[in-house]
C-alpha cells in the first residue's frame, strides 16, 4: 500500500491529524480533562480508501466514519486489515439496517424510535448486539433529523427496552452559527443533557459518548464537554463532489 502512493503528496494528512491532535488535547486541558479523553473520529465520505489506508496506518487514526450505507459497504474490502472502528455518522433509512448492522461497531445516527426499534429487531435476528448513539435534533431544525429534547425522556423509557441494541451516548449537529457564544450555547445544552440522562441511570443506557464538533467546530466542542468528534475535511482537505 505504501509503495503504491510514495508518488503521492499525502504530507498534509499527516500533518493535519498531527494539528488537530494537539488541538483537541489543548481543549480536553481547558475543560478540565485529560487529552486521553477525546476521540478523533475521521470522516471518510467521498476520501479514496488509499488515503483512509494511509491515514490508519501511518497517522494513528483508529476510528472512521461513513456518512452513507452503501460507500461504507464498497470501501471495507478495500480497505487495510487493522485494530480500527467504523461508524456510520449518516442518516439511516430502515430498510437498509439489514444491510449495515454487521458491517459496523456503531451506529451514530439513530433519530428515531421506529429505527431504533427496526436496528434491535434486526440484530436479533443475527444474534448480535448493536451499539448506538441517538441524535438529538439540538437546534429543532426543519431539516434535520433526531429526537427533540422535550421527547427524549419518553423515547429514552422506550428504547431501554429494545434487545440487542446498546445505547452508549447522544449524538448532535448543531445549527451554523454567525456568533461563537451561540454555538456554544448548543454545546452546553447538549452536555447538560447528556449529564442528566447519565445521572438518572436508564436500564441499557450508558452516557459514555457525547459525540459532536466537526472541522470547524471541533475546539469549541471539546471545550464545552464533548468526547467524540467527527472531522473530515480538516483532515482529508476540502471534497471534490
Amino acid at each position: 500500500m505504501t509503495e503504491s502512493l510514495s508518488n503521492d503528496n499525502l504530507e498534509y494528512i499527516s500533518e493535519n491529524t498531527k494539528r488537530i491532535k494537539e488541538e483537541i488535547a489543548e481543549a480536553a486541558v481547558r475543560s478540565g480533562r485529560s487529552p486521553k479523553d477525546v476521540k478523533l473520529l475521521a470522516v471518510t465520505k467521498m476520501v479514496e480508501p488509499q488515503k483512509i489506508n494511509y491515514a490508519i496506518e501511518k497517522c494513528g487514526i483508529d476510528l472512521i466514519g461513513e456518512n452513507k450505507v452503501q460507500e461504507l459497504l464498497s470501501k471495507s474490502e478495500q480497505l487495510i486489515e487493522g485494530n480500527f472502528e467504523k461508524h456510520l455518522i449518516g442518516h439511516l433509512q430502515r430498510n437498509k439496517v439489514k444491510k449495515i448492522v454487521s458491517a459496523v461497531n456503531m451506529i451514530q445516527s439513530v433519530d428515531s424510535v421506529r429505527l431504533a426499534d427496526e436496528i434491535s429487531r434486526v440484530s436479533a435476528s443475527l444474534s448480535v448486539s448493536t451499539n448506538i448513539l441517538l441524535q438529538i435534533n439540538i437546534g429543532k431544525e426543519q431539516s434535520k433529523t433526531g429526537f427533540s429534547v422535550e421527547e427524549l425522556e419518553e423515547n429514552l423509557h422506550e428504547i431501554s427496552l429494545f434487545d440487542n441494541i446498546s445505547v452508549k451516548g447522544l449524538m448532535a449537529i448543531p445549527p451554523i452559527c454567525e456568533k461563537e457564544t451561540e454555538l456554544n450555547k448548543y454545546f452546553e445544552n447538549m452536555y447538560r443533557i447528556f449529564v442528566d440522562i447519565k445521572a438518572k441511570k436508564y436500564d441499557n443506557i450508558c452516557m459514555d459518548i457525547l459525540s459532536m464538533g466537526m472541522s470547524g467546530d471541533y475546539i469549541n466542542a471539546v471545550i464545552n464537554g464533548s468526547n467524540l468528534v467527527r472531522i473530515g475535511s480538516a483532515i482529508f482537505g476540502a471534497r471534490i463532489y
